[in-house]
């Protein structure tokens, strides 16, 4: 397996509308899986939530993480990703969560930190032109000297590649520290003026509508990876994920698959 480059695939993007957290694991899972098939270009999907949502990593303990009763009193769904990494606190319009789904041979020969690099320079090159000094920061933050912007994590199947990221466009930080475990631990004897600088949103860093800053993200992915076409997500693609997150992404038992 010889490295590709970006320009070596016609990239598609998918931008649809407002989904459910399920839904969004069980369509990264699908697209994944039609990408090593070659029924799916090489795609960048941007998402857009229909609910509140914590969102696990495919190994962490859900008592350890989650604080039910809290998230149950916000309404806050939680379900559980295939990638691995750390939990993330969803909320619509306080976040951007985007998918790169890709041959493997993308990243070819690179170490995990030198991919997640790679996978991300484009996003670190968009923020640059709304005015955010952002970097890289092992093994999966997107970060710059106010704070953490991003995290990412990333799954690989049959020679094809998931990457995926979760932004912080606005946050509500004490909710956060209500339902997630592991934040209200690092952050109790701190406060939670603490928390609001340790994920430092991009709403108060750039000034902007979150659809602008999107909408510049597209257009620096577009720029400098050879074009972007519009696509939808087809019938078949999204019956499959549908019958997905009912079956498996859905359901307590894959939820609390590490108890």
């Amino acid at each position: 397996m010889s490295r590709s480059g970006w320009h070596d695939h016609a990239w598609h993007l998918v931008h649809a509308g407002p989904q459910a957290p399920a839904l969004h694991m069980a369509l990264d899972d699908v697209m994944l899986d039609d990408v090593s098939a070659g029924r799916r270009p090489p795609t960048l999907r941007i998402w857009e939530w229909a609910a509140s949502a914590v969102v696990m990593g495919r190994f962490q303990s859900l008592r350890n993480e989650v604080d039910m009763q809290a998230a149950q009193r916000h309404g806050i769904e939680v379900v559980r990703r295939i990638s691995g990494g750390g939990a993330m606190f969803i909320e619509p319009g306080n976040t951007i969560t985007y998918s790169i789904v890709a041959p493997e041979t993308l990243v070819d020969g690179m170490t995990f930190e030198q991919a997640y690099a790679f996978m991300d320079q484009w996003v670190i090159e968009a923020l640059a032109t709304l005015g955010i000094k952002a970097w890289y920061q092992p093994l999966n933050d997107i970060t710059s000297s106010v704070g953490k912007i991003a995290g990412a994590a990333q799954a690989r199947r049959g020679g094809a590649m998931l990457h995926h990221v979760t932004m912080a466009y606005d946050i509500d930080a004490v909710r956060m520290l209500e339902v997630l475990r592991v934040g209200r631990e690092k952050l109790s004897d701190k406060g939670t003026t603490s928390a609001q600088k340790r994920v430092d949103p991009l709403r108060r860093q750039t000034g902007l509508p979150r659809d602008v800053v999107i909408e510049r993200m597209i257009e620096i992915f577009r720029s400098r990876h050879g074009g972007l076409v519009s696509d939808r997500l087809r019938a078949d693609e999204l019956a499959r994920a549908q019958a997905l997150a009912r079956d498996r992404f859905g359901t307590p038992e894959w939820t609390a698959l590490l108890p």
